[in-house]
């Protein structure tokens, strides 16, 4: 069986198995407390999903290859739409996002899927500036609040902010700035002392998640596993037998 995605906030894996001579994808939830017993094999593109189940590929490329890549080209777009035509006719609001320990973006969403979107990005605070009529507009905003300010948060820093607190100096300071309509504070469940360490791994017990990072206790250990990291794998149903860096914790 192969991981051929991922989701969040409702943490959990698609694995694509060999059913009665087709590829199927299940949903492997990845909720607080479960065990995992997953040995890492071959990584190779993970091809593509269908509605009819899986396609797959041996590109040796992973996540995914070149054929079987594909650009949101919303992701892209700063007020000028990148489609053949607009169609982000929502509701859409733009907001502020910290990471600990003080790692802020801006960013927009579709007003409906605002507290949504912060949780998929594993958000501890949140401001919402605004809402705007459609998505171009929240776009322009954007752009104009990130010649400033960063629109993104890379995954290492989450990790690397992961057991501490958000900087309520630094954020304080950040929100004087705007007059956000409403505020936000996310508590994942974690309860850690310590950052975990940083791992590609897929056995032991799940303590929880923040966005695409999931925590798995092991051997006295927290790991901390961008999901992402794991899209393209084979699983083993064995435990990961591999010597894995501890925490200071663990002696």
């Amino acid at each position: 069986m192969q991981v051929v995605g991922y989701a969040t906030p409702e943490t959990g894996l698609y694995v694509a198995r060999e059913r009665d001579g087709e590829r199927q994808v299940t949903f492997e939830p990845l909720e607080p407390g479960r065990e995992l017993s997953w040995s890492l094999g071959e990584r190779h593109c993970a091809g593509v999903v269908t509605d009819g189940g899986h396609r797959s590929c041996d590109a040796p490329a992973a996540p995914h290859c070149d054929h079987h890549t594909s650009t949101w080209v919303c992701a892209r777009c700063t007020g000028t739409c990148l489609k053949d035509e607009m169609d982000c006719y929502d509701d859409h609001a733009i907001y502020l996002a910290a990471f600990p320990p003080a790692a802020f973006k801006v960013g927009v969403t579709r007003r409906e899927r605002l507290e949504t979107r912060l949780r998929e990005q594993g958000a501890v605070r949140a401001a919402h500036l605004r809402t705007v009529e459609n998505g171009r507009i929240a776009r322009e905003i954007e752009a104009g609040v990130a010649e400033t300010m960063s629109d993104r948060v890379r995954v290492s820093t989450k990790v690397d902010g992961l057991g501490r607190a958000v900087d309520e100096t630094a954020w304080t300071e950040l929100l004087s700035e705007f007059d956000p309509r409403e505020t936000f504070t996310f508590d994942y469940g974690l309860s850690l002392d310590e950052r975990p360490v940083a791992e590609t791994l897929a056995s032991g017990t799940v303590r929880g998640a923040r966005g695409r990072v999931a925590v798995l206790d092991r051997s006295g250990t927290a790991y901390a596993v961008d999901l992402r990291d794991l899209v393209g794998y084979e699983l083993r149903s064995e435990t990961d037998d591999r010597q894995l860096q501890s925490s200071l914790g663990a002696f």
